[in-house]
C-alpha cells in the first residue's frame, strides 16, 4: 500500500497568532521581531499585508521600516504560540499517531491508515485545513504525496491557505521545473556546487548522472537525487518520539560589540552557564566544544576542541570556550555575536578515568556547587545567582541565556 504523507505549515504562525489576540491589529501590516535596541532587531515572520509591502523574513527591522513606514513590530511571546502549536497537533492526532514535527509551526502527518475511515489524503487535508480555520482562527498550507519531501514541497508550493498534491503521476510536470533551491535542504553552498554543474532545476537534478553528483557533494548527492526522484522512504516518526540529542548550544548578539578576550569572557560566561546547565538537566556529558564566532561585519564562523574527558561542568567548558577564542581569533574586527555548543554526547553516569594531572576533590566540589546552583535558579530563577565577572557590566548581567534561548525541534536524518 502506498503511503499518504501529508504537511502542514501554519501560515505566518507567529504573527498570524498575534493578530489573533489582538484583534486592532489585524487590519495593518504586522511582523513579529526581536528587539532593536538590544540589538536583535530581526524580522522573525510578517502577515500577509505586511508581505505585500515587500517585507521579508530575516531582514532587519529598518529594512523592514523603509518599505512599510506604518509597519507595526511586536515581540514574540513563544509560550502561546508554544499553545497554539500543540492545539494544532491535537487536531492532527484525531487523523493519526505518525506526527513528526518540523519546527514550531510545521509536522509531518501519516496518514496512510486511516484513508479507509476519512478518505484520500487530499480530502483528509481539506478536513484538517478546515478545523485549523474553525478551531484556531488560523490557516495551514498542506502538501500531500507519498514521501515526505515532496509533501514538504507541497505545503510551499501555494500559500497562504491552500492544498498542493503531488502524485506519481503529475510530480514530473509539477516539481521539475521548479528552482533547484526549493528542494530540502539544498541550501546557498549546495545550490552554487549544483550551477556550476550547470544544475539549476529539480528536474535537471533528478536526470543527472548520481556518479558526478556524488564526486562533488559526497553522500549528499546521492541523498538528493533520491529526494529530486521521489525516492525518500524516511518513515514519519511515531508521535511523541524524541530525537536523540546530538548537539547542546545557545548563542546570543552581544548588547553592544566585544572588542577584547575580556569583553568576549563576559558573553561566554552567560552562554556556557546555560549549555553547562541544559546539559546536566539531560543527565548528558560533552567530549567536544565548538565555538561560533560572528563579527560586526556579519562574517562567521566556527572552531572547536576535544576535550580530555566528556564533562558537564561549567568551568571545563568555559576554560574550553575561552581557549578556542584566544588561539584563534586576532580581533581584527570586534565581535557582534558568540555561540557556544557542545558535542559528542555521552551519558553523564559513565565513570571517568581519573589520572595523576587531575584534581579530583576539586572536581568533586564543582559538581556539587553546579548543581546546587542549578536548584537555587529553578527555585529563584536564572539571574539569582551570578558569576562575579558577569557584575562588571550591567548589559551583560542582564542577560539570562537559557530562559531566552527557545528550541524548536528540527531535524530530518
Amino acid at each position: 500500500m502506498e503511503r499518504v504523507i501529508l504537511h502542514a505549515d501554519m501560515n505566518a504562525f507567529y504573527a498570524s497568532v498575534e493578530c489573533l489576540h489582538r484583534p486592532e491589529l489585524r487590519d495593518k501590516p504586522v511582523a513579529v521581531a526581536g528587539d532593536a535596541e538590544a540589538r536583535h532587531g530581526i524580522i522573525l515572520t510578517r502577515n500577509q499585508i505586511a508581505k505585500r509591502f515587500g517585507v521579508k523574513t530575516g531582514e532587519a527591522i529598518w529594512q523592514a521600516r523603509e518599505k512599510c513606514p506604518e509597519l507595526v513590530t511586536v515581540p514574540p511571546n513563544f509560550p502561546l504560540y508554544l499553545r497554539f502549536s500543540e492545539m494544532a497537533r491535537n487536531i492532527y492526532r484525531d487523523y493519526s499517531d505518525r506526527i513528526e514535527p518540523f519546527g514550531i509551526d510545521e509536522a509531518w502527518i501519516d496518514v496512510t491508515g486511516c484513508t479507509h475511515l476519512y478518505g484520500s489524503g487530499e480530502a483528509i487535508a481539506n478536513e484538517i485545513s478546515r478545523r485549523i480555520k474553525e478551531e484556531l482562527g488560523l490557516t495551514v498550507s498542506i502538501g500531500v504525496s507519498w514521501n515526505k519531501i515532496f509533501a514538504k514541497l507541497g505545503s510551499d508550493y501555494k500559500k497562504p491557505d491552500a492544498i498542493t498534491v503531488f502524485s506519481r503521476e503529475n510530480y514530473k510536470e509539477l516539481i521539475w521545473p521548479l528552482p533547484v533551491g526549493d528542494l530540502l535542504y539544498v541550501g546557498p553552498a549546495t545550490r552554487r556546487k549544483l550551477r556550476s554543474m550547470c544544475v539549476h532545476t529539480i528536474g535537471e537534478l533528478a536526470q543527472i548522472e548520481p556518479q558526478m553528483l556524488r564526486a562533488r557533494l559526497g553522500k549528499m548527492g546521492d541523498i538528493l537525487w533520491g529526494f529530486a526522484n521521489g525516492l525518500d522512504q524516511t518513515p514519519v516518526a511515531m508521535d511523541g518520539d524524541a530525537p536523540a540529542v546530538k548537539s547542546i548550544g545557545n548563542g546570543c548578539t552581544a548588547p553592544r560589540d566585544l572588542v577584547c578576550d575580556e569583553d568576549a569572557k563576559l558573553l561566554l560566561c552567560a552562554l556556557t552557564e546555560s549549555v553547562a546547565m541544559r546539559l546536566r538537566e539531560q543527565g548528558l556529558c560533552a567530549r567536544t566544544v565548538v565555538v561560533g564566532i560572528r563579527d560586526n561585519g556579519l562574517y562567521s564562523y566556527e572552531r572547536q576542541a576535544k576535550l580530555q574527558n566528556a564533562t558537564d561542568l561549567t568551568e571545563d567548558i568555559l576554560t574550553a570556550a575561552l581557549a578556542i577564542l584566544r588561539a584563534d581569533y586576532r580581533w581584527h574586527r570586534p565581535i557582534r555575536s558568540l555561540t557556544v555548543r557542545v558535542t559528542d554526547l555521552c551519558a553523564g553516569s559513565q565513570p571517568i578515568q581519573l589520572d595523576l594531572y587531575t584534581d579530583a576533590e576539586r572536581r568533586e566540589k564543582q559538581e556539587q556547587l553546579d548543581r546546587t546552583l542549578d536548584w537555587l535558579r529553578s527555585r529563584f530563577g536564572n539571574r539569582c545567582i551570578q558569576r562575579a565577572v558577569l557584575l562588571t557590566d550591567k548589559k551583560f548581567a542582564a542577560i539570562d541565556a537559557k530562559s531566552d534561548h527557545i528550541i524548536h525541534p528540527v531535524g530530518f536524518f
